[in-house]
Parts: structure tokens; C-alpha cells; sequence
């Protein structure tokens, strides 16, 4: 077998084969390369990956046709055929030198995510997987070739026999869609040769043990194949022989029902167990969180899917799988509504966006809605779309599957929904975007509240908003709210630095429960406590109830934010989640004044007469006798929706929404007292991209011109040189 290898090898970089298809395979790859990862600045391989894996049509086709049909055309298969090496052994030798020069081209490639990594974040686990599934299909069309190959003695015939074999697999899915949107015994079969599909979750960042193992038995099946081709040849054609042809089918029967039986038992395995998430945001997985909830399920509950299965979202199928593999009381089912037209008229007298999700239990329901393609999926609550200024098309930005499906979840299974206000009428930023979304996915119904035209806070109040304002509260606003504490009430507040030195009645609800702000901004001295700049503040998340899931170093970003300060005697009426070094540098708000009128950034991070050094908390709860509690974040721009960065970044997408799972954290403090929404979990939305990298415009033609065509250019040209030399030889 080591012989049949070497001096396949030796073949193929004798003649210009293995160089052309080399050639070609890297020329196309650095092509959309440089494209879209250098260009665009896409920091995932996998787009590049994609877009040539139609090229196997042709590099395959081009690399495979003279492996065994060249042999019988020279009749040099009659030494292999007389040889004492067992059949086996001669193709594995010959497909081993397919893969190996495959390989080759795999290897090349490898080294890009390397030099992506200097321009900016990339998920390298996420590449890698998307390239280890390149690989295996790549591995899986040459088996292809070597069969393709091993029926004919043309080598042209062998190219378009082997490019049929492979455009058919290619194109399987798109075939047996036409064929049936349902589904039947029939698409099923022919989905058994369906090479590209198990490619998307690789490509994805999903390393699945099912897909691993389709590949590769098919690869063992086309090797057999092509060894039973050849088999029969080493025989002699006789009355005493005629049983080795019986025996070759018989074989091909059992092989191939084996790899069926094999592929069919591994994907019986719960996806728990068989896939692995790489993605940096684990999208497709579920959380421990949800886990444990679902768990503790003993209501049945159903997940209508308005999709044909054959139609369905790969990504949400995945979602849902791994959701309802977690509870026996989930029952997911995928229906097809132009078959069964009255199906949704029982959930809306409208129509239903088609792969829309029902979640349903008993007689109560809630519709997620997938989105309208007419509207390029903007009123999606699964995706989130934004659009890239590059391409100027729509990006999918945030996948929010799980934290939809398990807030209906929620939602069907709850009593009633809690109420909480948000107060308006002192120009407040208000409550936006993914902080928004916290209260639907806890079934609290956020309602606005404006004082002067209510003589009290509404009973109903499980807890009160107020959200950065910029203008002073009255009197009587103070007033209302401190009452409503006194019986017991829940109060939200967060700050804005520009307008707390202003805002003396503001000031004097906070001290009225024992919360001292400062003047105007913090900024931090130690570099560990910040980004970028000292006012872009990385507190220390102290370790809470509230916290627990993000305490520790550089897990939110408060930028611009009021330090406070405890001025009570009991120190267990008080909880502080968020904490500067005792570096912080409190700025008085004439020394700010000056620094603005002045425009001197420089002295803004200067520590000046009237400035004062200490640790101060961003965030903190103080509790009155009657349990009234008061919740105070000093940063504002930290809980909005308010761009922190000139590419469009919020203070929350900058930190992947950590800021979001500490109000949400905050949240359930305020309304602990409240059974449905205090024990509810909130699944936050998950990143879908990671950001784009930045690539210089040197850096991109310099790179761009030595993977696209430099690099490809020299080894075909090598390949030529070598094969002229040698038939002048």
C-alpha cells in the first residue's frame, strides 16, 4: 500500500494534475478571501469556504479521472491486478494520494485565520471546525472521483462521469425539495447522497458527530465500491468463478446496509451529546439556565413550526431540538400550512408569517414571529438585522431562538403578567432595545407613567423606572415616589452625570434612602478599571444574587458614570454590586466646567483641587424598615441603547450583552416579591457575528494579491515547468 501511495504521489506532482488543481483551489479561495474577509473585513473563513465548494466540480473531476482510468488504458492495471497486494490496499494507496494533495490546499488555507488574527478578533474555533467540514467534504468528493474513475478506461468519460456524481450530490437537497415539500420514503433515499447539506453546520460552528461520521462512511463506501469495480477483473470469467460476482453484490448489500444502520444509530444520539457548539456566543446551544428550567416541566406543551420540515430554518431546528431533547413535556412539530390552510385560524384571524413558531399549552398560546421577507426580516423576533455599510445588505446581527421560545414558555405556563411603570415627563432616555426586551421575556407589562397627571403611584406598581433624566424631578414627584417607598415600593434609577448636579430633588430622593451621588463624573486611575479611557469605566462586578452570573473583572462597561456613595448606619440595608478601584478620581463639576470651556481633554484625566480620590460604587440597593427598595446605577448611557463607539457599539454590545444580564439580574431584585416574574428566566439575545476586522489598505492589496493570485500563479506555473521538463526527458 506504501509503494501504490508513493508512486501515486510521484504522480501526481510529475504531471501538472496535482499542481492545477492545487493552483486552482487556492486561487479561488484567495479570490474570496480577499473579498470578503480582507475587503469586507468578515472575520470567518467559512463565507470564502462556501462559495468554492462548488469548485470540487472541476478540481475533483481534473485530479481524479487518470487515478484508475489511465491505468486501464495503458493496461498497467494488469500488474496491479497479478500483484499480490490485496485490492483493498491498492485503492486505499491511491486515495490516499488524492487526499494528501487535498490536504495540502487544506493546509494553505489553514494559515489564513492566522493572519486574519492580526487585524483584529476572530473566532478561531469557528473557523476551524468550518474548515475541518471543508475537508471532510472535499475528502468525501475525491472518494467520489476514485469510483467515478475506477468504472471507465477514458479518462474524459472518467471527468464527466465524476462531475455527474458530484453536481448530483451537490444539488440533492435543491432536487428533493422540487420532488416533495412534505417529504416521503422516496426523498429520504436519494437525501442519503446529499453531500453539501452536512456541510452548513460545520460552516456554522457546530462540530457534529453525526456529520463526521456520514462522511466518512461514505468515503468507505465509494472505496469499496471502486474496489468491487476492479474486483471482478482479477478473476477469470469461468463456470468455476461465476460465485466471486454473487459474492461482490452480496457484499455491496451488507456494506452499504451497515453504513446506512450506523449513520441511522449515531443520529439517534441526543444532540446534547453529539454536537459541539463553537461559536463564541454558543448560538445554537442551549443555556444551563434553560436546562434546569425546562426540567422542572410538568405541563405538556407544544411547538408548532409553520414550515414544511424540508423548508425548515437549520438554525432554529437546531434550537428547538436541543430544547425539547431537555423536557419529555416538549413536543415539537413542523406543519405545512398549504396543506392544512385552517390551521392557525385558531391562534389569529390573520396571517401568520410563514416559519413562525406557536408555543402552546392547553388553551393559551403565544405566536414568536419569524419574520416577513417583504421587509428584508426587520419584524423578525428571532433575528436581528442591521445593514452592513460595506455590502449595503441586511446583516443578521443577534439570534434570539432560545430567549423567545423559553419566554412563551414562560408566558403559557404563568397565571397572570406583573406591571411595572416607567416614569416619564423629565426628558428620560427611557427603556429601549435589548433592555426592552427583558420585560416581555418576563411577562411584565412595562407601562408609562407621567406624576403630574396621577395623585399617587398606582397600586399595581411592582416596580418604578426612571430611566437617565436630564431635567430635575418636582417637588411633588419626590414626594409621591417617596411615599410609594414607605409602603413598601420598588424604585429603578439610573443616572446621567451631565445633570445630577442640577437636579436637587432628585438629589434628595436618593438621600432620603441614604444614597450620596457625586458631583458629576468618575474616572479611574488604574488600568485595569477601564477601557480606552478612564471615564469608559470596567468595574468590579461584586458577587451577588443579582451578579453572580457575571461577577468578576471587565464583565460590563459603565461609561460616563455618577459614583455613589452609602451614607447610612446599617450596612445590611445596603447592597453594592459595582465598584471602582481606590483609584477613582470623583470630578467636581467646575473643574469639568473648566475643562470643557477650555477644551482640554487632557486635564478632564488630571486629578485637580476640589477632584476627590476613593472607591465609589456604579451601582447599589438601599432597603428602608418598610422594605421599600431603591435601586441606583450611575451610569445611564450603560443601560441604553446610547452609542458608545463611532462603528454604532452600545455600551452593551461592546461587552456582549453583560450589561443586559445585570439589569436583568437588578430586575428580579426589585421584583422578587412578584412569583412569575421573579422566578423567570431571561435568555438574552445572542451575537451573531463577532465584529468585522480592519484591514489596512496596503495590508489588504498586499495580501490580497499574494493569496489570489501571486500564490496560485507560482505553483501552477511550477507545475508547468516540471511537466515540460519531464516529456523532454
Amino acid at each position: 500500500m506504501l509503494a501504490i501511495f508513493k508512486r501515486e504521489m510521484r504522480s501526481m506532482f510529475h504531471n501538472v494534475s496535482g499542481f492545477l488543481f492545487l493552483g486552482i483551489t487556492l486561487g479561488l479561495y484567495g479570490l474570496f478571501f480577499f473579498t470578503y474577509n480582507l475587503s469586507y473585513g468578515y472575520p470567518y473563513i467559512a463565507y470564502s469556504l462556501s462559495h468554492i465548494a462548488f469548485v470540487f466540480l472541476i478540481t475533483v473531476p481534473i485530479l481524479t479521472m487518470r487515478i484508475l482510468a489511465e491505468e486501464k488504458k495503458s493496461r498497467t492495471d494488469q500488474l496491479l491486478l497479478t500483484s499480490p497486494v490485496p485490492m483493498i490496499k491498492i485503492m486505499i494507496g491511491k486515495y490516499l494520494a488524492l487526499a494528501c494533495t487535498y490536504t495540502i490546499a487544506v493546509l494553505i488555507i489553514a494559515i489564513s485565520p492566522v493572519i486574519m488574527r492580526i487585524f483584529g478578533e476572530i473566532p478561531m474555533g469557528e473557523n476551524y471546525v468550518g474548515l475541518l467540514g471543508f475537508w471532510l467534504y472535499g475528502l468525501a468528493c475525491l472518494a467520489i472521483g476514485l469510483f467515478a474513475s475506477s468504472l471507465c478506461e477514458n479518462v474524459l468519460i472518467s471527468a464527466i462521469l465524476s462531475f455527474i456524481f458530484i453536481f448530483i450530490g451537490y444539488l440533492m437537497n435543491s432536487i428533493t425539495s422540487a420532488l416533495s415539500s412534505n417529504g416521503n420514503i422516496l426523498t429520504k433515499i436519494l437525501n442519503c447522497y446529499d453531500i453539501y447539506t452536512p456541510l452548513d453546520k460545520f460552516f456554522n460552528g457546530i462540530l457534529t458527530i453525526p456529520n463526521i461520521v456520514y462522511y466518512l462512511t461514505l468515503i468507505v463506501i465509494m472505496i469499496f465500491l471502486s474496489c468491487q469495480s476492479w474486483q471482478k477483473r482479477r478473476w477469470t470469467i469461468s463456470k468455476k468463478m461465476l460465485s466471486t460476482s454473487v459474492f461482490s453484490i452480496g457484499m455491496i448489500v451488507v456494506v452499504i446496509a451497515a453504513s446506512v444502520g450506523i449513520n441511522f444509530g449515531v443520529r439517534q444520539i441526543p444532540n446534547t451529546y453529539s454536537e459541539i457548539d463553537t461559536t463564541e456566543s454558543k448560538l445554537y446551544k442551549i443555556t444551563d439556565e434553560t436546562k434546569k428550567y425546562l426540567q422542572t416541566l410538568n405541563q405538556d406543551i407544544n411547538i408548532y413550526v409553520l414550515i414544511p420540515e424540508s423548508k425548515k430554518d437549520a438554525n432554529v431546528d437546531k434550537t428547538l431540538g436541543y430544547i425539547s431533547s431537555a423536557s419529555k413535556h416538549i413536543k415539537v412539530s413542523y406543519i405545512d400550512t398549504d396543506a392544512n390552510p385552517t390551521f392557525t385560524q385558531k391562534y389569529s384571524d390573520s396571517t401568520i408569517n410563514p416559519n413562525s413558531i406557536i408555543v402552546e399549552c392547553g388553551e393559551k398560546y403565544k405566536i414568536i414571529n419569524y419574520g416577513s421577507t417583504d421587509y428584508q426580516m426587520m419584524d423578525s423576533e428571532i433575528y436581528t438585522y442591521e445593514v452592513d455599510q460595506n455590502s449595503y445588505s441586511y446583516q443578521i446581527t443577534e439570534y434570539d431562538c432560545e430567549g423567545q421560545v423559553m419566554a412563551a414558555i414562560q408566558y403559557v405556563l404563568s397565571d397572570s403578567n406583573t406591571v411595572a411603570y416607567e416614569l416619564t415627563g423629565h426628558n428620560e432616555v427611557g427603556i429601549s432595545g435589548d433592555f426592552q426586551e427583558i420585560f416581555a421575556k418576563k411577562f411584565v407589562d412595562l407601562e408609562v407613567l407621567d406624576l403630574l397627571k396621577e395623585n399617587a403611584i398606582p397600586d399595581d406598581c411592582s416596580a418604578l423606572f426612571i430611566m437617565g433624566p436630564h431635567s430635575d424631578l418636582s417637588a411633588e414627584d419626590v414626594a409621591k415616589i417617596e411615599k410609594y417607598l414607605d409602603n413598601g415600593g420598588q424604585v429603578f434609577v439610573s443616572l446621567d452625570y451631565a445633570s445630577i448636579s442640577n437636579e436637587t430633588n432628585l438629589q434628595s430622593l436618593l438621600k432620603y434612602m441614604n444614597i450620596q451621588p457625586t458631583e458629576t463624573l468618575v474616572y479611574d486611575q488604574d488600568e485595569s478599571y477601564y477601557i480606552q479611557s478612564g471615564v469608559y469605566l470596567l468595574p468590579e462586578v461584586i458577587d451577588t444574587d443579582a451578579t453572580t452570573d457575571i461577577a468578576g473583572m471587565s464583565k460590563v462597561l459603565m461609561p460616563y458614570s455618577v459614583g455613589l456613595t452609602y451614607t447610612g448606619e446599617n450596612a445590611d440595608a445596603c447592597t453594592s454590586y459595582l465598584s471602582t478601584s481606590d483609584k477613582a478620581v470623583a470630578k467636581s463639576m467646575a473643574n469639568l466646567d473648566n475643562a470643557a470651556k477650555n477644551g482640554d481633554a487632557s486635564s478632564l484625566y488630571t486629578v485637580m483641587d476640589g477632584d476627590k480620590v476613593g472607591q465609589y460604587s456604579l451601582a447599589m440597593t438601599v432597603v428602608n424598615d418598610a422594605k421599600g427598595r431603591i435601586t441606583v446605577v450611575g451610569s445611564y448611557v450603560g443601560l441604553s441603547d446610547v452609542m458608545v463607539s463611532t462603528n454604532g457599539d452600545t455600551a452593551n454590545s461592546t461587552v456582549s450583552g453583560r450589561n443586559a444580564v445585570l439589569f436583568n439580574g437588578l430586575v428580579n431584585g426589585l421584583i422578587a416579591d412578584d412569583g412569575n416574574a421573579a422566578n423567570a428566566i431571561v435568555i438574552p439575545a445572542k451575537n451573531y457575528k463577532i465584529s468585522s476586522i480592519t484591514v489596512s489598505e496596503n495590508a489588504r492589496l498586499v495580501y490580497g494579491l499574494i493569496w489570489a493570485i501571486v500564490m496560485p500563479l507560482a505553483i501552477i506555473i511550477i507545475g508547468v515547468v516540471i511537466w515540460i521538463r519531464r516529456r523532454h526527458l
